[in-house]
């Protein structure tokens, strides 16, 4: 009796998940340091899985990495920050992307990064779901062009909840004339003060 072996795939199966390749789709658009456990479960595979993954990607951007993709040390890099990872631009070469960002794509602000940016002024260090709170809007492509002008830093991020914390930078303040923070102009008289003012919604 002949068995057609096929017959025992179920027709519904999906094809199993390349974990590297994956992983570099969802870190390449990821605004927030992304934990082992959250990457295993948006693939749905093993924690174990990820992090031999996330082994060897940082080897591969590293240029360590083994075959053909290797032995090429990129521009990015895959970096741990608290407790999660994250795809950053190598630190040798935040200068040739700044002067690219501000020359080549010298564009206005606008109103919403305008605002946005004056919440993280008033209020820094500040978190992305804070300014969000404030704004009540979704924050997340202001706060990346923000951080593409150099206008915002990532000051430092939590360790307990990995929250990135923003602050301005010095190009804000050549921008605006100033030498210091403190040289802001008061908030709006309007509002009984500026906490209560930006906490009612900016």
């Amino acid at each position: 009796m002949e068995i057609d072996l096929m017959d025992e795939t179920p027709e519904t199966a999906t094809p199993p998940v390349n974990v590297e390749r994956s992983l570099e789709a969802i870190l390449m658009i990821a605004d927030e340091p992304q934990t082992l456990v959250s990457l295993a479960t948006a693939l749905g595979v093993p924690v174990a899985a990820v992090r031999q993954s996330i082994e060897r990607l940082v080897a591969d951007f590293d240029g360590h990495g083994e075959g053909e993709a290797g032995g090429i040390r990129r521009g990015f890099e895959l970096r741990e920050v608290g407790g999660g990872w994250r795809i950053y631009v190598r630190g040798e070469y935040d200068d040739v992307v700044r002067d690219f960002v501000l020359t080549q794509n010298p564009t206005r602000l606008s109103q919403a990064a305008l605002e946005t940016l004056a919440v993280i002024a008033y209020k820094q260090p500040i978190s992305r779901g804070a300014i969000a709170s404030i704004r009540a809007v979704n924050v997340d492509s202001v706060v990346r062009t923000l951080l593409g002008r150099g206008l915002i830093t990532e000051a430092f991020t939590d360790s307990e909840t990995g929250a990135i914390h923003y602050a301005t930078t010095d190009l804000t303040l050549a921008q605006l004339g100033i030498n210091s923070i403190d040289e802001l102009p008061a908030i709006s008289p309007l509002l009984s003060d500026g906490s209560d003012g930006f906490s009612d919604g900016f």
